[in-house]
């Protein structure tokens, strides 16, 4: 059994007893049942992800910011220039992009994987290199990445999700960068959600509305190339029209449901890769918690048919991790409830007759 089918049958159902315990543990607290609304919600399904009630704190946490470059940048899809995702991975290297800052006031740990940065990154303390391609093809002409790329991606994230695992971090957060992957993102979502590339394709960095056009006309172009639907195999989806980062961020998100902690969720790359996930494994949205409601309206797509609800909408659109970060002060808050609030009983409080 190779990595990726061996992690996916190691993917469970959540435990429904131990759901049922947090359900009864949440009403027996001191506060009105419910009061605590989407908070008890989450921390019912993180019950059923461990198997336990109350689950354990999902700290320490790791944000895992996988970089890769993009074919179809060619295609004039967003005015940044290539060299920035190298660029950038120099700046989480040195802590200065904003995925760092929330990092630090989260107490979360950062890790930068080069999956697919299209030139070669000078050796750097906290650079983790598994680079499966320097860049995908341009997936408007062909395959985004061969089956070989796509597996070794995926097999990546799955490696890192157990490294940090068995390094102690009890949650795991994605992050990403890459330029142009917004556009790609669309192609995945629109794939896996059968909805028009129009309808999933954003502004992306903040690009202007005739750019936004050709983004849809490339994103529609590779879809016809490729011939997709929502019934197409997984992984060739990803191959197809994909990044290297988002199909690391696949595998992570399939090792953290195997390792059964939690996975926050970031934008839209990580929703396109979320859904990749969940189509191999539907199982795997119980580890999945959506930290927020990026302003792409892909994200929004993936959202709804992971059936996955945001903690926060702040209208981002900065990837990295940022979104998904912030919301893991929630996280951590809906646990912490279980672990630390009294109960009617225990406090001598009384309970509503």
């Amino acid at each position: 059994m190779d990595l990726i089918a061996e992690t996916i049958a190691a993917i469970r159902p959540l435990d429904e007893a131990a759901m049922t315990a947090a359900r009864a543990h949440q009403d027996r607290l001191t506060k009105p049942r419910g009061a605590l609304g989407v908070l008890e919600e989450l921390s019912v399904r993180l019950s059923g992800l461990a198997g336990a009630c109350p689950p354990p704190m999902p700290e320490p946490a790791a944000v895992a910011v996988f970089a890769a470059d993009h074919g179809v940048h060619a295609q004039g899809v967003t005015p940044w220039p290539q060299e920035v995702t190298g660029q950038m991975v120099g700046n989480f290297l040195a802590g200065g992009a904003v995925v760092n800052a929330f990092a630090r006031q989260t107490g979360a740990d950062v890790r930068v994987i080069d999956v697919g940065v299209r030139t070669d990154l000078p050796a750097a303390d906290g650079l983790i290199v598994r680079k499966a391609a320097h860049g995908t093809a341009d997936m408007t002409r062909e395959p985004a990445m061969t089956d070989g790329q796509v597996r070794a991606a995926v097999g990546t994230g799955i490696e890192l999700a157990r490294d940090l695992v068995a390094d102690g971090h009890r949650c795991l957060v994605t992050g990403d960068m890459g330029i142009a992957n917004t556009t790609a993102s669309a192609a995945l979502i629109a794939a896996f959600t059968g909805r028009a590339p129009e309808n999933v394709t954003g502004y992306g960095t903040g690009v202007d509305e005739a750019t936004r056009t050709r983004k849809i006309e490339v994103v529609r172009a590779a879809l016809e190339r490729a011939g997709l639907d929502e019934r197409s195999d997984p992984l060739t989806v990803l191959a197809e029209v994909g990044g290297l980062e988002h199909a690391a961020i696949a595998g992570f998100v399939l090792g953290g449901a195997a390792a059964r902690v939690p996975v926050v969720l970031d934008g839209v790359i990580a929703g396109a890769a979320a859904l990749a996930a969940a189509a191999l494994a539907p199982d795997v949205r119980g580890a999945c918690v959506a930290g927020h409601r990026s302003a792409e309206p892909g994200h929004a797509a993936a959202l709804q048919h992971l059936e996955l609800r945001p903690l926060v909408d702040l209208e981002l659109r900065l990837g990295e991790g940022t979104g998904a970060l912030l919301a893991l002060p929630l996280v951590q808050s809906a646990v912490r409830v279980l672990h630390e609030v009294a109960t009617f009983d225990s406090a001598g409080v009384a309970d509503k007759a």
